[in-house]
């Protein structure tokens, strides 16, 4: 552990590499986490708690930063893992795959300090890492904006490429006024046909259409079941992910923390009594998340219930007074159909120059 002098802000830091630092920093992580930018349910203890007892792919390397009262300024949530190619690799707790927003965890008050902290922390632990790979930055962090240059000055050269985009719509306050002028007038006419279509087979006698968000009233195990088998039925690429015992085990852990904690939307459509599309979203600091999808593709086509669905559930955040329906990484042409803007995740990278 060091102090150093920045902004007038004594900064201590200290190095975590056991798995207990968890424990420590429970009281305190979330209620950082709401004083940054980035405040999204990927950066939440919860979810660094579960990934990591998950997949547990290196070394943790976990820094911490406070002032000189103890209390905490930063998190920056790293592990070293060995890449074939790059050599000994510091990361963010999260990966590459299954965590669409990555940050180091700042107070929005003190981000120079802390970064500079941060970043002469990792030049003086340099022989313990080959190159700083930092995935899913998102375009708004000023690790984005900010980081790069604090590194540069602190001797590393720094790169920086964008990896994905996260289309999301920015909600109105009304679902009519989201027809008629977040989406383009010929595909507000087509959703409104089809929520007739699918209002009108109930009205119409020709079966029943209903769908529901899981509650803890719910059988969950079950309703987890119901979701994977979805999932697996509505692509092969979905189907391959959950033949990886791990993702599958992180489906199991994290979706009952989000339930506990009020952050879980899973939800199903149901035609006569048959689930026939699911969403599983994260309803976290008003926003929704929509994390993962699926679909039985060989039953109830005509009422297009994934579209449909979908439409509910936007309609449900409108009502709720959610602002951002967020469709997270990947640029499928369905979510900017539905209105969605495009905004960016970045990937920096960073060596020490010799």
């Amino acid at each position: 552990m060091h102090s150093t002098l920045l902004e007038s802000i004594p900064v201590k830091t200290c190095i975590h590499t056991d798995t207990s630092l968890f424990d420590e920093l429970k009281s305190e992580w979330n209620h950082l986490l709401k004083r940054s930018t980035t405040n999204t349910i990927f950066n939440t203890w919860e979810w660094a708690v579960h990934w990591w007892h998950t997949y547990h792919p290196g070394d943790l390397w976990v820094i911490t930063f406070r002032d000189g009262d103890n209390r905490l300024l930063g998190i920056a949530p790293l592990y070293i893992d060995h890449h074939a190619e790059h050599g000994k690799r510091v990361m963010l707790i999260g990966g590459e795959d299954v965590t669409d927003y990555l940050d180091i965890i700042v107070d929005n008050e003190c981000t120079e300090a802390v970064y500079s902290c941060l970043a002469q922390t990792l030049k003086e632990h340099s022989s313990a890492f080959d190159l700083i790979d930092l995935w899913n930055i998102p375009a708004a962090s000023p690790a984005y904006t900010q980081l790069p240059n604090i590194f540069e000055h602190h001797g590393f050269h720094v790169t920086s490429s964008q990896n994905e985009v996260c289309p999301l719509i920015h909600l109105p306050t009304t679902f009519d006024t989201y027809l008629d002028q977040v989406m383009d007038s010929k595909q507000g006419r087509e959703i409104r046909r089809k929520l007739r279509k699918a209002e009108g087979y109930n009205t119409g006698g020709m079966g029943n259409l209903s769908w529901y968000i899981v509650e803890k009233t719910h059988n969950l195990e079950a309703e987890i079941e119901r979701f994977m088998k979805l999932m697996a039925s509505s692509h092969p690429e979905k189907a391959h992910f959950l033949t990886n015992a791990q993702h599958v085990q992180f489906f199991r852990s994290i979706i009952p923390a989000a339930l506990e904690n009020g952050w879980l939307q899973l939800n199903f459509l149901m035609v006569d009594g048959e689930a026939a599309a699911t969403y599983f979203n994260f309803d976290y600091n008003n926003h929704i998340l929509v994390y993962n999808s699926g679909l039985n593709p060989n039953k109830h086509a005509h009422l297009s219930p994934g579209i449909v669905l979908l439409v509910y559930n936007i309609q449900y955040a409108i009502d709720q007074k959610r602002t951002t329906f967020d469709f997270l990484r990947g640029n499928e042409q369905y979510k900017y159909r539905m209105g969605a803007v495009e905004t960016s995740v970045y990937n920096l990278k960073a060596r020490l120059q010799s």
